[in-house]
């Protein structure tokens, strides 16, 4: 069993590793303002970014604001997103946390943990990275990418975001967690995929680069 300073220094070997191939700490998901980027975080649940991009064009010329988003009828909106995944709730949480931010915060999306939670389909994940990206924060951004791929380094045993978030936030200083969580993201997509990630043998992929370092823990 790893120590605590022996997973902390595999964190820090990580991130020297993934955060210069990776650079861009920053969504995928395309937005121009902290309500786009807390809509299409929420559309993304069980869908990919390029899904939820090709969807939010149109989504968002049609409700660009709180204020528009609040006004919509929830049937509307689902027409708008019916491509993606659970495509009805998604709608009703939507326009749900339009009507929340008109009449709790002024049509404004909060800056702190406690209040974006407050709104439907708000997880620690959305706030995390609409923290980081549109305010500044540091965030620990786990999804299903930096999940797995931080379970299969040895970094936490449990298959629970939560779980995984405090864990990082255990072994990655602060000022790190942003870059590590879209470097371990990207990792992710890309290299340590889920079925086929670059370690299996005859995988067509190049060499993983944290090969040297990672147990591969349940492969």
């Amino acid at each position: 069993m790893s120590s605590v300073g022996e997973l902390k220094a595999r964190a820090e070997s990580v991130f020297d590793t993934l955060a210069p191939l990776w650079p861009e700490a920053e969504p995928l998901l395309s937005y121009r303002d902290p309500f786009e980027l807390v809509c299409a975080v929420a559309l993304s649940a069980q869908c990919t970014d390029e899904q939820v991009n090709k969807a939010t064009p149109g989504l968002f010329a049609a409700w660009p604001t709180p204020a528009a988003m609040a006004r919509a009828r929830v049937e509307e909106v689902e027409a708008a997103i019916h491509s993606l995944g659970f495509f009805r709730t998604k709608a009703r949480h939507l326009v749900e946390a339009a009507r929340i931010l008109e009449a709790r915060f002024g049509g404004k999306v909060p800056s702190t943990m406690g209040e974006l939670l407050e709104l439907p389909g708000v997880g620690r994940k959305t706030a995390n990275l609409v923290l980081s990206a549109c305010f500044g924060q540091p965030g620990i951004i786990v999804d299903t990418h930096v999940l797995r791929v931080c379970l299969r380094l040895g970094l936490g045993k449990k298959a629970d975001a939560s779980d995984m978030e405090r864990r990082i936030a255990e072994l990655v200083p602060a000022e790190r967690w942003t870059r590590f969580s879209h470097a371990a993201n990207r990792h992710g997509k890309f290299v340590c995929t889920a079925r086929k990630p670059a370690c299996v043998p005859l995988s067509a992929l190049p060499p993983c680069p944290l090969l040297y370092l990672c147990p591969r823990a349940g492969l």
